[in-house]
């Protein structure tokens, strides 16, 4: 049976000209003439039997009906996209793949993790992508990426990877002794992680205490920041272990209290639904999965 749509062209020069309200940067965008773009536009408008556009001098605007169009238009092309991808590299088990991460979980796990990645394979290359919160990965442009929390997470598939424990540390120029009583803690000054506010909290209640008001002090959005302020003496806070092993060994950094909590909300490897079954991204989840 014929499928009654347009033409790929004609819906693309409309996503672009939807982007740009310009039909000349449209079809720069395009690479072919204003006039050829135009042609495609009115070609998709007496399809749909609708006007998508008000033109107006050198601008365009979209129209209710081309709003309506669009949003439903533009996953889709995205999903088009992302498949092709997926066929295209189905069978290559070498080239780039792209693995998201968080900044500090990047510099002090992953980049320490991976050193053995091109002995076992060699046609593969790693490219990092950064983000400071779950809510930050986009699925377009990582192949593999690494979230600390609690499944389903929508559109993936996701993997144990390993769990998480967290520790109170200090600076010994703050304090050379170990705190016996937690709640003693909340007279020191307390840094939090802006993406991880209930640290706290969890840290608490994994020892049967529940804290009567909110744990309040500044916020850092990066791990590194936080790490690099108590180190500086600047107060306690709660973080990964995994992220400051290279302190508590070389003495940088010591534990407030001896209490190290392992919650259940632990690191994952996300693989993109769309993006599930190219043989290089499995090959790679698989050495992940297997180290």
């Amino acid at each position: 049976m014929r499928r009654h749509i347009p033409s790929t062209t004609a819906l693309l020069c409309f996503e672009a000209a939807a982007r740009t309200e310009n039909f000349a940067k449209a079809a720069l965008d395009m690479n072919i003439t204003q006039s050829a773009l135009s042609r495609q536009i009115q070609t998709l408008e007496n399809f749909v039997k609708q006007s998508l556009f008000t033109r107006a001098k050198q601008r365009v605007k979209l129209t209710s009906a081309g709003h309506a169009f669009l949003a439903e238009l533009s996953p889709q092309l995205e999903q088009l996209e992302a498949t092709l991808l997926r066929i295209h590299s189905h069978d290559n088990l070498g080239g780039a793949i792209n693995v998201g991460v968080y900044p500090t979980l990047g510099s002090r796990w992953l980049i320490p993790f991976i050193i053995d990645l091109p002995q076992v394979q060699q046609d593969l290359t790693l490219n990092t992508i950064t983000y400071l919160s779950n809510a930050d990965i986009d699925p377009s442009l990582v192949d593999l990426a690494i979230v600390q929390g609690d499944p389903p997470w929508n559109g993936y598939r996701a993997d144990y990877l390993m769990p998480e424990t967290l520790v109170v540390v200090t600076s010994p120029n703050l304090s050379q002794n170990v705190v016996e009583n937690p709640m003693d803690l909340l007279d020191i000054r307390i840094l939090q992680h802006s993406t991880r506010p209930d640290s706290w909290d969890i840290w608490f209640s994994s020892q049967g205490l529940i804290l009567s008001k909110k744990i309040t002090g500044p916020m850092f959005s990066q791990f590194e920041m936080l790490v690099d302020a108590v180190k500086a003496g600047h107060g306690i806070a709660i973080v990964p272990r995994i992220l400051v092993e290279r302190e508590l060994s070389d003495g940088s950094l010591i534990k407030a209290h001896q209490h190290e909590p392992t919650p259940e909300s632990a690191y994952y490897l996300l693989t993109p639904n769309v993006k599930v079954g190219i043989r290089k991204i499995e090959r790679l989840r698989a050495w992940f999965l297997r180290s």
